[in-house]
């Protein structure tokens, strides 16, 4: 075999409709993995900047806006621990919500790495029976009757571990990264809360300043 035959495109073109089925597919999920991938990176990085930030805005704006509104509801024979607790807790949940908004598809990371590598198995195994039928029809066991089929076997194996692998890598990393940002973003909450709680981390109101 010639280097162009060895080459993505030459290995392609040379295996049967279900061959080139299954690239294709393993092919879109290798492209979707890598705009999934981007995607997560750049919502981490947000996220990093809005921590920095402080409460200047954005993400800790929407969850403390979410603690002032627990916070003017009042409750009739409700202890200060009970009203600290139902902030911090409408807070939380505000901030559960906007954290898996922000993983958006990272959990698709996850399919693919699970289902690619059985994709391009069931490329495999086809691969090797279309060398059998060849073998059968031929009675020939020669390296020239298996190589297509052997060929088109592999080229499905390679196929499904380029899906697979940047896709497992990323769900683990990626996953890890949310991760620590959902800690980070619970311990500004909890200490955030006990100051919107007791009314001392209130947005003025903009009728207060006439």
């Amino acid at each position: 075999m010639d280097s162009i035959t060895l080459s993505p495109v030459g290995l392609f073109l040379q295996a049967g409709p279900v061959g080139k089925t299954v690239m294709i597919l393993l092919l879109g999920a290798s492209v979707w993995c890598w705009i999934l991938i981007i995607e997560a990176v750049a919502v981490l990085a947000r996220l990093g900047r809005t921590l920095r930030a402080g409460a200047a805005g954005g993400l800790i704006g929407e969850i403390d806006d979410a603690g002032r509104d627990a916070a003017r509801l009042a409750i009739p024979g409700e202890t200060v621990g009970e009203r600290r607790h139902r902030v911090a807790e409408a807070m939380h949940r505000t901030a559960r919500a906007r954290l898996a908004q922000a993983e958006g598809g990272l959990p698709n990371l996850a399919v693919i790495a699970s289902v690619a590598p059985f994709v391009g198995l069931f490329g495999t195994v086809w691969g090797i029976m279309t060398s059998f039928v060849g073998i059968a029809a031929t009675k020939d066991t020669s390296l020239a009757t298996v190589a297509p089929g052997i060929a088109e076997a592999l080229a499905a194996t390679a196929y499904g571990l380029v899906a697979a692998i940047p896709a497992s890598i990323g769900y683990s990393r990626l996953g890890a990264g949310f991760a620590r940002r959902a800690e980070r973003i619970g311990h500004i909450v909890d200490a955030r809360a006990i100051l919107i709680a007791a009314g001392l981390a209130g947005r003025p109101d903009p009728e207060d300043r006439r």
